[in-house]
């Protein structure tokens, strides 16, 4: 049309950049499988421990000796009921320890065992019992402050030694031999085990509580008592 001005020609417009957006991280919630193997690694060292344990009472030997006489029998003691009377354990072990007395194979006793948490003395229970028996007080002797199998072993030694006596035959439950076996082979004496039947039948169920009970106390020797614990004067 005539007047108007010519059309401006039209600007190229650039395509506008757009922003890059940093991706921000995700928050994940902390990973558990380090939990897992957490927990595994505990339950495989837990069951390795035992395992070791099991094979060394299996490996342990249970005399030192081949002597079929001794100077002393030494019983291992066990806690009393809250009466102050015999357990049915304790009464199996020191029955057995007056049986081999009866038998000649040493001419004294060594009762071990010390304050239980009733306040009885463990040794003057088993001692009632021993004489009760027909065992001579002469042939008794008494060890009354031993709280534990290590000083069981340590104490009723120092009277040994006392005594000039230098092997001895340890009287205890079956379960705990082996680790006893351990225990005393740190002792300078001749010695055996000698397993204490029981005085009446016991239930599988306890008798395997029993079992697993004592190979922790195994792992536990190992691991630590015995280079932890030594018996003081």
């Amino acid at each position: 049309m005539p007047g108007l001005p010519p059309p401006r020609p039209l600007r190229q417009q650039r395509p506008t950049r757009r922003r890059r957006r940093h991706p921000t991280p995700s928050r994940r919630k902390p990973s558990r499988s380090w939990r897992k193997r957490t927990l595994l690694g505990c339950v495989a060292l837990v069951a390795a421990l035992v395992a070791w344990a099991a094979l060394a009472r299996d490996l342990t030997a249970l005399s030192n000796t081949n002597l079929v006489r001794f100077d002393a029998i030494i019983v291992l003691g066990s806690p009393v009921d809250s009466d102050g009377n015999p357990t049915p354990q304790q009464l199996a072990r020191v029955m057995e320890g007056v049986r081999e007395y009866m038998k000649g194979v040493a001419p004294r006793i060594i009762l071990t065992g010390g304050p239980t948490r009733h306040g009885f003395i463990e040794a003057n229970v088993m001692t009632r019992v021993a004489e009760s028996q027909g065992i001579s007080e002469s042939a008794v002797f008494v060890e009354p402050r031993a709280m534990d199998t290590i000083e069981n072993a340590c104490f009723a030694e120092r009277i040994m030694k006392a005594h000039g006596w230098r092997s001895a035959e340890v009287v205890s439950s079956a379960f705990q031999l082996p680790r006893a076996a351990m225990i005393f082979g740190r002792e300078p004496m001749q010695w055996r085990m000698r397993a204490a039947p029981p005085v009446a039948p016991q239930s599988e169920i306890k008798t395997a509580a029993t079992s697993a009970l004592e190979t922790l106390k195994t792992v536990r020797y190992l691991i630590y008592a015995n280079w932890a614990e030594r018996c003081t004067p």
